[in-house]
């Protein structure tokens, strides 16, 4: 026991160190989303600051290529052969240059801010599959410290309940070999004998099975798929048990028997094969046979 005690001790350390190391993934995690967050917020504004921007272009811009649709292709150029006189010529130029400068740099930052819509949208989808990742990891890291402390929650739960278990066992013990020099000086004294109960705690995992065969479940109980005939023993204990399908019973009413004792044979169960139903109760409740049997 000292050794596992060890052994556990050494897995809590462990599970402490990665819960340690979680728990600071976990706080860049939340770090990076923050960020990303941030930024996301940041992107949304600036898109919606662009779209406006782009929206209040529209109807200039829309006004101005009506304006050149409807001079058709001769375009600003008609403006020129309808003047009269050298000066009308010549403010009639500085007014087509200018026009044409104006529609020029209207439709160039009309697609500038087309294009600045798109970089920016293409930036926002980035941060966010970023900002995805990081809730990922965030999340996974929230698992990991969280399977981390289950498992060391579990490890103390499961050493308490040894340390536990083995002092009760102890104490039991400790009666049950007082009571046993007891009844060894009765008997080197020619008094009367008493049988001396060991906890049943101290057989788990260490009965002997009652007969050889596959066992299959069956309500409280097992059935042993043993061939028909074969001997049934008592498992060693003065607890009680159940044996079912016997074709023959070996013992009467009362009869002390010891371990390795024969109860009787294995008869035919209700289903047709023959079988074997063992159960054991403990305090009065059914409990799951295969923990208190020797392993095969």
């Amino acid at each position: 026991m000292a050794r596992r005690v060890n052994e556990l001790l050494g897995d809590l350390r462990q599970l402490e160190i990665q819960r340690a190391i979680a728990a600071e993934k976990v706080k860049a995690a939340d770090a990076a989303v923050a960020a990303a967050q941030t930024a996301l917020q940041q992107t949304s504004e600036r898109l919606t600051a662009l779209e406006q921007q782009r929206e209040s272009q529209l109807p200039d811009l829309k006004v101005r290529l009506v304006d050149i649709y409807k001079r058709g292709r001769g375009g600003y150029a008609r403006m020129l052969v309808d003047v009269n006189g050298l000066r009308e010529f010549a403010r009639a130029m500085r007014a087509v240059a200018a026009l044409t400068t104006i529609n020029e740099e209207r439709i160039a930052q009309h697609r500038r801010t087309l294009a600045d819509v798109r970089q920016e949208r293409d930036a926002a989808q980035q941060r966010t599959q970023e900002l995805q990742a990081a809730a990922r990891d965030a999340d996974r890291a929230r698992l990991a410290a969280q399977r981390a402390v289950a498992a060391r929650e579990a490890l103390l739960t499961q050493i308490d309940q040894r340390r536990d278990l083995n002092a009760q066992l102890a104490g039991e013990l400790d009666v049950a070999y007082q009571r046993l020099q007891e009844q060894v000086g009765n008997l080197l004294a020619g008094r009367p004998v008493e049988g001396v109960t060991i906890p049943m705690a101290s057989f788990r995992g260490a009965l002997d099975w009652p007969a050889p065969g596959r066992y299959v479940r069956a309500r409280n109980g097992i059935e042993i798929m043993a061939p028909e005939g074969t001997s049934v023993t008592d498992h060693g204990s003065n607890y009680f048990s159940l044996y079912g399908y016997l074709s023959s019973i070996g013992v009467t009413s009362g009869q002390h028997v010891d371990a390795g004792t024969e109860l009787g044979k294995v008869g035919t169960a209700p289903s047709g094969p023959p079988s074997l139903y063992f159960e054991l109760r403990v305090d009065g409740r059914s409990v799951d046979p295969i923990q208190w049997l020797k392993p095969r």
